[in-house]
């Protein structure tokens, strides 16, 4: 994920931004500048030179200028000249000087006017404003600028530095030289401050990009959910003698689930559920290809054993080390009641029988798709479901569910439920099922995907 950095488009335009705001701060302490002049020598009748608010208003001028560069630059996503910015604080801090030595109210005396003029106070918010450059080094040259110029401004005055007698120097003197290290601490402090903005804003953009970026995520996530979720079948197969119902819900926005039905080239009526390993994007990519292959191959076979070893061979080229699918097929003989199911790795299988009112279980006929070239398939199950039997596919994600202490919702409480729901139909029996995981679980995370399959022999309507 990238992060934004000085030389990022996005870090530009921030640092365009926080210098148009800069300039809009130095046009306005100067506007207020000059009218402080301006006042005094009108209405105080102060003998400042009224040349200092005419040097002032120029200076307003260029700014105003150096501003629609900075906004064109702006709007047009581009960078305005380096140099203009680095003359826009140089000239900045030597107008202070300038006016300290030309401007200041000639009834100071020489010695006192670096220290008692107005003008050295303009040195300050020109340093704190720098700060808006989000550049430290900016900062620190504009202290050491504002000094040398202080310094420079004091020295055409008549000050002059000393080191001898140093107890004996005058306070005008000390001052000139005092004043000047502030002037150089303060450019420091305000590169401090620059610093820790900086790494604000930078923290802010990466905090923008990073948000940006996840929705982006997210909204591919949901695409990938939409286009998964209408692969799964949406209405009852139509097949005499049964009902047939299935149901799917992912831990994450996608999941290795699928469940789907298809009638084969012989009229019969083929079931299948699979859970790829894992659950998100990957596996869900997987169970999409998983699909395609099963649907392929029960076309081409009518033997339910050739189709599964046709799936494991051309699936287990596509799946990535490591990663597996267990799969279970079910094949639907209607109004016979029949069932020829072959499980590859997925169990246990539940078979309800109405008679005994009781389940049996089956473990898997062959090893799970894409481990080995050969399946090794042993013969499948073969059932006589008569009304009111059912066969129920599940994945773990029903059984294995934990709750709060640990426990899984297990096989017993699962059979349980089914059982107690044994009279309604496919799509009740599954909603009751969630129904009962959900509350077993309370508040836990959901953490494997659901899918589920009820096959459900009914009485023939002729």
């Amino acid at each position: 994920m990238s992060v934004p950095q000085a030389d990022s488009s996005a870090f530009r335009k921030a640092l365009l931004e926080s210098e148009r705001r800069r300039i809009y701060g130095v046009t306005a302490f100067l506007l207020v500048f000059a009218l402080a002049i301006a006042v005094r020598i009108l209405v105080f009748g102060s003998h400042m030179s009224p040349w200092g608010v005419f040097v002032l208003l120029s200076v307003v001028a260029y700014e105003l200028w150096t501003l629609s560069v900075v906004s064109k630059a702006l709007k047009a996503d581009a960078e305005p000249s380096a140099g203009l910015l680095k003359f826009n604080i140089l000239l900045e801090i030597v107008i202070p000087a300038l006016g300290l030595a030309f401007f200041s109210s000639p009834r100071l005396a020489y010695e006192y006017r670096p220290i008692a003029s107005m003008w050295v106070l303009a040195f300050f918010p020109l340093i704190m404003l720098s700060v808006l450059r989000l550049n430290p080094l900016v900062s620190r040259l504009a202290g050491a600028a504002a000094a040398l110029g202080f310094l420079v401004s004091a020295y055409s005055l008549g000050w002059r530095p000393s080191f001898e007698d140093l107890n004996q120097h005058l306070p005008t003197q000390t001052a000139v030289a005092f004043d000047a290290a502030i002037l150089l601490a303060s450019g420091f402090i305000a590169g401090m401050v620059s610093a820790e903005i900086r790494k604000h804003v930078q923290a802010a953009l990466r905090e923008a990009e990073m948000q940006r970026q996840l929705k982006e995520v997210e909204h591919d996530l949901d695409i990938a959910r939409s286009i998964q979720q209408s692969l799964l079948p949406t209405m009852r197969p139509s097949i005499e003698g049964m009902e047939i119902s299935g149901w799917n819900l992912p831990a994450d926005a996608t999941g290795g689930d699928y469940f789907d039905w298809k009638k084969m080239r012989d009229g019969r009526l083929v079931v299948t559920l699979a859970d790829v390993t894992g659950h998100g994007i990957g596996p869900a990519l997987l169970a999409s290809v998983c699909r395609a292959y099963a649907r392929s191959s029960f076309d081409t076979h009518d033997d339910v054993v050739k189709a599964m070893q046709h799936i494991n061979e051309y699936f287990g080229e596509d799946l990535p080390s490591g990663s597996f699918a267990t799969f279970v097929a079910a094949v639907c003989s209607g109004n016979e009641g029949r069932v020829e199911l072959l499980s590859a790795g997925h169990g246990p299988l539940f078979v309800y029988s109405s008679v005994r009112d009781a389940f049996e279980e089956f473990g898997a006929q062959a090893i799970p798709l894409g481990l080995l070239p050969d399946l090794n398939s042993a013969d499948p199950i073969m059932l006589k479901l008569e009304p009111g039997d059912m066969i129920v596919l599940a994945t773990d994600g029903f059984f294995e569910w934990e709750n709060a202490n640990g426990e899984q919702f297990g096989e017993a409480r699962m059979t349980q439920v089914i059982r107690g729901s044994r009279e309604r139909s496919p799509e009740e029996i599954i909603a009751e099922l969630y129904k009962s995981v959900l509350a077993f679980a309370n508040g836990t995370k959901q953490i494997d995907d659901l899918t589920a399959v009820v096959i459900k022999r009914v009485a023939n309507a002729g």
